[in-house]
């Protein structure tokens, strides 16, 4: 079944799209939701036309979105979590959290459009912000232990530290010096 996209759904396509469905997906939601109608003859040719008349707004639509984008190039996420023993998380870091922390950052993003895996362990992983049909980022997440420091860098080869020197160990002893078990 053919529908026309009527908004963004992530992971199906972007407003304005001709997309296959299953047909109980097209009618039992995208279109009694009000997310897309089905793709007839007629509803094609009227695409077709506002697709015409709109394509400077949606040059314009592209700029803005890209100019959002370029906000994020080289921005990276640290989330700090409680970690167990074992370095996984108690809970998990989702898009929200991310959102929540480039919000701080003074960077608004809304939560919908950020798809990632959900991370349950410490590491470095991968965000994507879809903001336009073409414009996406990927952002680095990194999450960490709550209230552990970086560890500093270890030092090099030629810094390292001398060797510590042992106590010299008796050779020469007696039998009797040996504790026994009576």
């Amino acid at each position: 079944m053919q529908i026309i996209l009527k908004e963004d759904i992530i992971g199906l396509g972007y407003k304005n799209e001709i997309v296959d469905v299953k047909p109980g997906y097209g009618r039992n939601y995208l279109i009694p939701s009000g997310k897309g109608v089905i793709a007839s003859p007629s509803a094609k040719k009227i695409l077709a036309e506002n697709l015409r008349q709109q394509a400077h707004k949606i040059e314009a639509q592209k700029a803005a979105a890209q100019k959002r984008a370029d906000q994020l190039e080289g921005v990276e996420v640290k989330v700090e979590a409680k970690v167990s023993t074992t370095g996984v998380l108690y809970g998990s870091v989702n898009a929200g959290i991310v959102a929540e922390e480039l919000a701080k950052k003074g960077i608004e993003v809304d939560r919908k459009i950020i798809t990632m895996h959900d991370i349950k362990n410490v590491g470095e992983y991968e965000a994507t912000v879809h903001f336009f049909k073409d414009v996406e980022v990927k952002i680095p997440v990194i999450v960490v232990a709550e209230g552990v420091k970086e560890a500093p860098a270890a030092p090099a080869a030629e810094e390292a530290p001398a060797a510590v020197e042992e106590a010299p160990v008796e050779e020469d002893f007696d039998e009797e010096d040996i504790p026994t078990a009576e």
